[in-house]
């Protein structure tokens, strides 16, 4: 059972640890849209697994599949330290529309579940209808036994928010001034619903996401914190890139602010993987609806590094065969020496709009 809460988190104590703290389990949806993932899904499916099973080494997962993807998904996640349940969802992006977990100081469990309008609404929105991912949440709280507080009057993902644990939570602009999520509301009512429902005193307005990423550009595609005062950001040195002028805008913004302890930010760069663009073989084998993003030939994908998990000990990395897999791997184990950096091959999860950190949300341990 979940009971829906009248009150907020900040009210009540509870607050948003950052994800480095220990965790109870890892969630994740299993793939099946045909019209956003190619070849029946199957590619995706195996992607998903490779995720899931590294994951696995170091923490439980759950894995939520429809009833008809049930069976399948059960026989493919055959890891003793992942379970499959049936839970209806649209679309596979659990950081997106699972609930953002909450804990307070004397050991309890809650959860926030974001208003989900898939990314946009009918404005423009991805896909449609969005309705049984707009329940996910509730039935994970549900599930776990953890009271919820709902926002129904403001919309976001969990994608779009970053935090320190510490009372700053850092997001990016251009999200959160879409007019498909929320037209009506001011950017300080908007700061006023993050303070209250993940009980930070600071929000840090990065400019801009990673460029061409789908969601508007969340700041788990562009950059991320991994202790308080420390952020590591996507970064490119090619001033041709349209890239670069983003990273060096927000390299600048978080460089001159402080976090909600009045402490300066130090910033580390961590390369982006060179332009990757779809091919007809990426495009292949996807259905025709008008209810879900064209994915054509020519697009530029939102690659990035900095959409990876942190988990117990242990760090799942994006790996999309290029040069810079390998260096900025070796970035992450020097600055995270206590966690142990897994590459995972996710080119075809980033095909389908996402990347490790978009289709996981993590449980804190309590």
């Amino acid at each position: 059972m979940s009971t829906l809460l009248n009150s907020t988190p900040k009210k009540d104590g509870y607050y948003m640890p950052a994800e480095w703290t220990e965790h109870e389990r890892t969630w994740m949806h299993w793939p099946e849209r045909t019209d956003t993932w190619r070849m029946g899904a199957k590619p995706g499916q195996e992607a998903f697994v490779k995720v899931a099973t590294a994951i696995a080494e170091f923490e439980p997962v759950t894995v939520c599949a429809s009833n008809n993807q049930f069976e399948n998904a059960s026989a493919m996640l055959s890891h003793p330290n992942i379970r499959v349940i049936e839970l209806t969802q649209d679309d596979a992006w659990m950081r997106d529309s699972g609930p953002t977990f909450l804990v307070n100081d004397e050991g309890g469990l809650r959860g926030v579940d974001w208003k989900f309008n898939a990314y946009g609404g009918t404005y423009n929105g991805l896909y449609a209808p969005f309705n049984h991912d707009d329940q996910v949440a509730h039935k994970v709280l549900a599930i776990e036994n953890a009271d919820r507080y709902r926002t129904e009057n403001f919309v976001t993902e969990g994608g779009s928010i970053h935090t320190d644990g510490e009372g700053t939570v850092m997001i990016v602009e251009e999200v959160f001034m879409n007019p498909g999520r929320n037209p009506g509301l001011s950017r300080e009512e908007m700061e006023d619903y993050l303070k209250n429902y993940l009980n930070v005193e600071k929000v840090l307005w990065v400019p801009r996401g990673i460029y061409n990423d789908e969601t508007s550009g969340h700041i788990d595609n562009m950059a991320f914190f991994i202790r308080p005062t420390e952020v590591v950001l996507a970064w490119t040195d090619d001033k041709n890139d349209p890239q670069y002028e983003r990273s060096l805008e927000a390299y600048n913004y978080l460089t001159s602010v402080t976090d909600a302890k009045g402490r300066k930010i130090t910033v580390h760069k961590l390369p982006v993987p060179s332009p990757m663009i779809t091919t007809e073989k990426d495009v292949e084998g996807i259905d025709v609806s008008e209810t879900a993003k064209n994915r054509q030939v020519g697009d530029r994908l939102a690659g990035s590094y900095i959409n990876c998990l942190i988990c117990n000990g242990g760090v799942i990395l994006p790996k999309y065969g290029d040069e810079n897999d390998d260096v900025a791997a070796k970035i992450l184990q020097d600055l995270m020496p206590d966690h142990k950096v897994v590459q995972v091959e996710t080119r075809e999860i980033l095909l389908g709009g996402g990347n490790i950190h978009c289709i996981t949300q993590q449980q804190p341990k309590v």
